[in-house]
C-alpha cells in the first residue's frame, strides 16, 4: 500500500520540542518534494517546511524560522520535522505530503498522510 505514515506530536510546553516523523510506505521519497502542513478548519493550507529531494535548501515558514528545522533520511525513507522552542501559536494540525520535485510542496499532494495534532500549552 503506497501511503505516508506519520508519528510524533502530542502536547508540550511552551519552549519545549517535538519531532513528527513522516515515513513512506510503497514507495520511495526520493522522488518527491516532501512538506509539512498545517491547516485549520475553513482555511487554506500553510506550508511548514518543504524539503526538496535535489539537496537543495530547505524552506520554513517565516513563523518557525529558526525554531522548527526539517531534514529527510533516505535510508529509512522518512522525513522529519523537529520542532524547538514551541509557542502556544504553534498548535494545530499537521500533517506530511508529497508533491512531484518540481512543484516544491506547492499545488496537489501526491500522497498524504494522516496528520497528527501538536498542542502547546502550559
Amino acid at each position: 500500500q503506497l501511503q505516508l505514515v506519520e508519528s510524533g506530536g502530542g502536547l508540550a510546553q511552551p519552549g519545549g520540542s517535538l519531532r513528527l516523523s513522516c515515513a513512506a510506505s510503497g514507495f520511495t521519497l526520493d522522488r518527491y518534494a516532501i512538506g509539512w502542513f498545517r491547516q485549520a478548519p475553513g482555511k487554506e493550507r500553510e506550508t511548514i517546511a518543504c524539503n526538496s529531494p535535489t539537496g537543495g535548501r530547505p524552506t520554513l515558514a517565516d513563523s518557525v524560522k529558526g525554531r522548527f528545522s526539517i531534514s529527510r533520511d533516505s535510508a529509512k525513507n522518512t522525513v522529519y520535522l523537529q520542532m524547538n522552542s514551541l509557542k502556544p501559536e504553534d498548535t494545530g494540525a499537521y500533517f506530511c505530503g508529497a508533491t512531484r520535485a518540481w512543484n516544491l510542496c506547492v499545488g496537489e499532494l501526491v500522497y498524504r498522510g494522516q496528520g497528527s495534532q501538536v498542542t502547546v500549552s502550559s
